[in-house]
C-alpha cells in the first residue's frame, strides 16, 4: 500500500509504504508504549511518520552559490533570527534554533535567501548544536569566500524541556572564524547591532 500526502505548500510529500522499514519501525514503537497501531486515529501514523522522517532528513536546500558584486570589503552583513528546527542526535527530540549569521564581504556578496537555505542544510540532521553553528560558518566562509564569518545560534532543547530535569533554558553557541576571532572590536560591532 503506497500513500501520498500534500503538505501545506499543495507539494505532494514523500510516499512511503507499508514495507517500508521505517513504517515497521514506528509500528512497533506504538506497539511496545502499549498503544495499537491498527486504532482510528494511529492507524495512518506509521506512514506519516516514515514520511516525516524521510522528508526531514531529504531535505534539499535548493540553489546556495547565487552570488552579487559587492560594493566595498569594509561592510559588515548580518542576518538575524533565521529559525530552523533539528534533531538531538543523542535523544532523536528536535531543538529549535535562532540563528544569526554575519561575514565581511571580500568582493561578493552572498544572495540573501543563501543564509537561510545553508542553516536549514545543517539542521536538518542529526545534530548538536555546537557543530551546527561550525559546519553554517565554514560553508558560509566557503560559498562567499571570505574568511571572516560569525554564527550564533540560541536554542531551545526539547531534550531537557521535556525529558531529564524538564526545565526551559536557552543555550547559545557560537563559530568565529578570521578576524571575527581575533578582532574583539569587530565582535563589538556585531554585538551592538544585535542589541540595536
Amino acid at each position: 500500500m503506497s500513500v501520498t500526502e500534500v503538505n501545506l505548500d499543495g507539494e505532494q510529500s514523500v510516499p512511503a509504504t507499508a514495507e517500508d522499514r521505517l513504517v515497521e519501525l514506528a509500528r512497533q514503537l506504538l506497539e511496545e508504549i502499549g498503544e495499537d497501531p491498527n486504532r482510528d486515529g494511529l492507524r495512518d501514523t506509521p506512514e506519516r511518520f516514515a514520511r516525516w522522517w524521510r522528508e526531514f532528513i531529504n531535505y534539499d536546500p535548493g540553489s546556495l552559490g547565487t552570488l552579487f558584486e559587492s560594493i566595498g570589503t569594509s561592510q559588515l552583513v548580518v542576518v538575524s533570527d533565521i529559525q530552523v528546527w533539528s534533531l538531538c542526535e543523542h535523544h532523536l527530540l528536535p531543538f529549535n534554533c535562532s540563528v544569526t549569521i554575519a561575514y565581511r564581504p571580500t568582493g561578493q556578496l552572498l544572495g540573501l535567501s543563501k543564509f537561510a537555505r545553508v542553516a536549514h542544510q545543517y539542521a536538518h540532521r542529526l545534530q548538536v548544536q555546537e557543530r551546527l553553528v561550525d559546519q553554517i560558518a565554514l560553508e558560509i566562509s566557503t560559498l562567499s569566500g571570505t574568511p571572516d564569518v560569525a554564527v550564533i545560534a540560541k536554542g531551545e532543547h526539547l531534550c531537557m524541556s521535556m525529558r531529564g530535569i524538564k526545565a526551559a533554558a536557552q543555550m547559545t553557541s557560537t563559530a568565529y572564524r578570521g578576524e571575527f576571532s581575533t578582532d574583539s572590536g569587530l565582535r563589538a560591532e556585531l554585538f551592538d547591532l544585535l542589541r540595536a
